[in-house]
């Protein structure tokens, strides 16, 4: 059973057990806790699965070392990912559409969709340096034709076009675009997207779901949608802040 379903099982029993608005003493919830068994092995995967994800290749050549959790591809493909990912981050777009065929020009050929969004970033870029007319052209060559074939790209291309219609871009409906957000939408996107390439056979060969996103920061998200649907049901030990999980005692 993944730990996933260890902890939702888990979680589940104890909302069942709530459901008059009872009151959960610190014992009684730590009891409860210490029934969920977790091996060692598992959350040193979730700690491996996040730094690899992320791109912390240092800290995941240290971590391996030391706990003996093999990552699932090959640490040395993770610089070269992140040299990519910084480079749609700082605005870089053509440098890092070369540094994907780089890797791998299969990634982008495959990939419509993360193509034509590089492209937008690209647009998106000329419009914040001022360039309008080298921005109308590209738009015009680059992305039309492909919005001609997918409504969804050619709704995205107005969106973006629409930034030039405006001096000041915050009274823009779609201002947002020119946010450092949408660099990092972006560089997330490819960063997925390069993953997946770099994962795709040995997941396949070791009958394993890849994800792209880290699990860690998943199961967290989890953890803090479920304290709020029991807070409707009872009062118990919280976990207010997630950076020590410290448990908060119920309010009596």
């Amino acid at each position: 059973m993944s730990l996933f379903w260890i902890v939702f099982s888990q979680l589940a029993e104890i909302e069942a057990m709530a459901l008059s608005k009872k009151v959960i003493t610190k014992e009684e919830w730590e009891k409860k806790l210490n029934d969920v068994k977790i091996r060692k092995e598992d959350m040193n995967k979730l700690v491996m699965n996040f730094l690899v994800t992320e791109g912390y290749v240092d800290a995941a050549e240290k971590f391996r070392m030391e706990s003996g959790t093999e990552p699932d591809i090959d640490l040395a493909t993770i610089t070269d990912r992140m040299a990519v990912k910084k480079a749609v981050q700082c605005g870089n777009v053509e440098d890092a559409i070369e540094k994907v065929n780089d890797l791998n020009p299969e990634i982008l050929d495959t990939n419509p969709q993360l193509f034509f969004h590089l492209q937008q970033q690209r647009l998106i870029e000329l419009i914040r340096n001022g360039k309008v007319e080298e921005a109308l052209e590209f738009a015009q060559e680059e992305l039309a034709p492909r919005g001609e074939e997918n409504q969804s790209f050619l709704e995205e291309l107005e969106k973006t076009v629409a930034l030039l219609a405006f001096e000041d871009a915050s009274s823009c409906p779609v201002g947002e675009l020119l946010d450092i957000s949408q660099r990092l939408k972006t560089a997330s996107e490819v960063n997925a997207a390069i993953l997946m390439s770099q994962s795709h056979e040995k997941a396949k060969l070791c009958m394993v779901n890849w994800t792209t996103d880290p699990k860690l920061p998943s199961l967290l998200k989890m953890l803090i949608w479920a304290q709020n649907q029991l807070d409707e049901k009872a009062a118990y030990p919280r976990i207010n802040d997630l950076s020590t999980a410290k448990l908060e005692d119920p309010p009596v």
